[in-house]
């Protein structure tokens, strides 16, 4: 896939003949496929447990629309030619998608929906060293905006451009990354390796610091082949829109904090005689 014709697709819309990729209609049945599937698994979670709870259903589907709107139609198109909307395709796929993932629980919902046997398999792995390693918050911030400062301040913003498999490589570990970084600070879902408010509250400000400075150096010093000014707009919207969505960790991060640490009413023992 060239520059050219990534251009040129995004240019098909304001021409109104916009046509589909195969791999985009892969993704839509794929996306799709996955609504089916937690429909599926939370009707034999039913059967077995409590109602899975409504939000939660609302929150899967809004976080793979996040992904399917980054990733295929008008905003995939338009994204290689304009930098802001590559942007908010970033903020979609990146941090908002992975933020409404994490709150729908779907590893919660697969213990609560397959057979003992198989939730007891995947519980091992999930406390295994490897996972521990990778499930750590300061880990996960490497991957996540370390990854965005390499793609952002290298050649490979301009190379994924020129080569589908990169191109798709590079969305995958923008969503898996940000993802990662959710889960391990905000805890909604499985967590066998629990770390304490204050070392995940530090690591959320090391991270919202990182994104941060990335996006003011975005505005002064656009990407390769990216005009000035919407590097500038880019930067903003990274800048302003990356916030929104910190807030919304933050807010979550603090209440946690809060529920754990608030004293318990103190349980009543009538003194007898």
């Amino acid at each position: 896939m060239s520059n050219h014709s990534i251009h040129h697709h995004g240019a098909g819309i304001f021409e109104g003949a916009a046509v589909w990729h195969p791999w985009e209609w892969i993704l839509s049945f794929f996306l799709a496929g996955l609504i089916l599937l937690y429909w599926t698994a939370a009707a034999v979670s039913n059967r077995r447990h409590r109602i899975w709870p409504a939000h939660r259903y609302v929150c899967w589907i809004a976080g793979l629309t996040c992904i399917g709107l980054s990733l295929a139609g008008p905003l995939a198109w338009l994204a290689p030619a304009y930098f802001p909307v590559h942007m908010l395709g970033h903020l979609l796929l990146g941090m908002l998608g992975p933020l409404l993932i994490a709150f729908s629980a779907p590893m919660t919902l697969l213990l609560r929906s397959i057979s003992v046997l198989f939730a007891r398999r995947i519980s091992r792995l999930l406390k295994s060293k490897p996972v521990h390693f990778i499930a750590h918050p300061l880990v996960a911030t490497l991957l996540n905006i370390g990854g965005l400062w390499t793609l952002y301040t290298t050649g490979l913003f301009t190379a994924m451009h020129q080569n589908l498999i990169l191109h798709i490589a590079v969305h995958f570990h923008v969503f898996a990354a940000g993802y990662l970084f959710t889960v391990s600070l905000m805890y909604v879902d499985v967590v066998p390796h629990r770390r304490s408010f204050r070392i995940r509250a530090f690591i959320l400000i090391i991270a919202m610091a990182g994104h941060g400075i990335l996006s003011k150096y975005l505005y002064a010093h656009p990407p390769e082949g990216v005009p000035s000014e919407q590097a500038k707009l880019g930067g903003m919207l990274m800048y302003y829109g990356g916030d929104a969505v910190d807030l919304i960790l933050v807010s979550w991060l603090c209440m946690q904090w809060y529920r754990s640490s608030r004293p318990r009413p103190a349980s009543f023992h009538p003194i007898s005689d």
